[in-house]
């Protein structure tokens, strides 16, 4: 079993950082890939940033060059540092993580965290 628990979001002004954090539970927070996701009302649940368990990360297009996602193994967290904030970012976030194994896909969710970009 794995429990993620997320913090760090909020009300951001436009052109602010925030950097949500999303601590896991459980003893195989090493070999899960992790993720963040947002989901708007009405809307896809829409990958933001994942980041696999050897660090290999992607980004979706709008949020390149202005979000990082990062972890740190030994405390079982993953991050997303979210800079130049945009009001198109506004939004609910989840933290994910997951592991496939043998076509079999497991996921774990976070209980969202709602991020606000305002003046």
């Amino acid at each position: 079993q794995v429990q993620l628990v997320e913090s760090g979001g909020g009300l951001v002004q436009p052109g602010g950082s925030l950097r949500l954090s999303c601590a896991a539970s459980g003893s195989i927070f090493s070999i899960l890939a992790m993720g963040w996701y947002r989901q708007a009302p009405g809307k896809q649940r829409e990958l933001v940033a994942a980041i696999t368990s050897g660090g290999r990360t992607n980004y979706a297009d709008s949020v390149k060059g202005r979000f990082t996602i990062s972890r740190d193994n030994a405390k079982n967290t993953v991050y997303l540092q979210m800079n130049n904030m945009k009001p198109e970012d506004t939004t609910v976030y989840y933290c994910n993580g997951n592991r496939q194994i043998i076509g079999i896909e497991y996921d774990y969710w976070g209980q969202g965290t709602q991020v606000t970009v305002s003046s």
